[in-house]
């Protein structure tokens, strides 16, 4: 992998996990398109995956820092009892709705990436991706539960839910900040609120999965020499990811009726035109 190579990666990465455009589905479309020669499962490539979702993850860290600074401030007997309660619940919500992603992931992850993990099959899930988010979009519209619910007034059947959609990410081409930011406004959440669960829920889950990552680069013996590029492709996509998600909550805040509809047309028009082009 050269430099360029890495950097146009990390950008992606950065910009792709948090915009409901698949991350995953781009990782396997664009080296298809560029004819790029880049062995994804080798081990000489751990240390780059691991590096740039580490970079992601400590990009939505530092995002939400205060967020997070709160319900561990609550959760452990700051504040009052009200701030307590709702910091407790809303810790336990965000655990039960990575608890699906966690052990569908530990059972079919590896096959759902095997099976589905082609190029063209990424691209036709990306026009998928692209129909599920118009199609979230048009059933909020029709729902008695688009009342703009808090986030602390979710349940544990809410969380759930939100979780499983979360699931659908496991294919490369549909979105994991999509499909749960549509999780969270078919449960009464408007966007802004949903992108935000969706964040914080991404979080524990891109660490778990550097983690993961990791244990496989301990005994992969992944070569040394691969750390500086993967460190600065880290740092990029670290940056990339805090613009990102500063974007998006500025954007969900001010496009509550139609935030997602731009970003399902370029999922339905990249992801058609991709699948083209591929059988060129």
């Amino acid at each position: 992998m050269t430099t360029l190579q890495a950097l146009i990666i990390a950008i992606l990465q950065g910009v792709t996990e948090l915009f409901p455009v698949s991350s995953l589905g781009h990782a396997v479309i664009i080296p298809a398109i560029l004819h790029w020669s880049i062995d994804q499962r080798s081990p000489a490539f751990l240390p780059f995956l691991v590096t740039l979702h580490l970079g992601t993850a400590i990009a939505l860290l530092a995002y939400f820092w205060r967020d997070w600074f709160e319900l561990a401030r609550g959760a452990l007997g700051g504040g009052d009892r009200a701030m307590q309660r709702e910091s407790r619940h809303i810790l336990l919500l965000i655990v039960l709705a990575t608890l699906p992603a966690v052990c569908l992931g530990f059972l079919f992850e590896s096959f759902l990436r095997r099976l589905f993990g082609t190029p063209q099959i990424a691209a036709i899930f990306l026009v998928v991706n692209g129909v599920l988010l118009l199609a979230g979009e048009k059933l909020r519209g029709r729902s008695v539960a688009a009342n703009h619910r808090p986030i602390a007034t979710l349940n544990w059947r809410d969380a759930i839910i939100i979780g499983l959609w979360q699931c659908l990410a496991f294919i490369p081409g549909i979105s994991r900040s999509g499909a749960a930011i549509i999780g969270g406004i078919l449960r009464g959440i408007d966007h802004q609120g949903a992108a935000r669960f969706s964040f914080l829920i991404a979080t524990p889950i891109i660490f778990a999965a550097t983690a993961d990552q990791m244990l496989h680069l301990h005994t992969a013996g992944a070569p040394t020499s691969n750390w500086a590029p993967a460190v600065l492709a880290a740092i990029v996509a670290g940056i990339t990811a805090f613009a990102s998600t500063a974007f998006l909550m500025r954007y969900f805040r001010s496009h509550e009726d139609w935030a997602m509809s731009p970003f399902a047309i370029y999922c339905l028009v990249f992801g058609a035109g991709s699948f083209v082009f591929l059988y060129i």
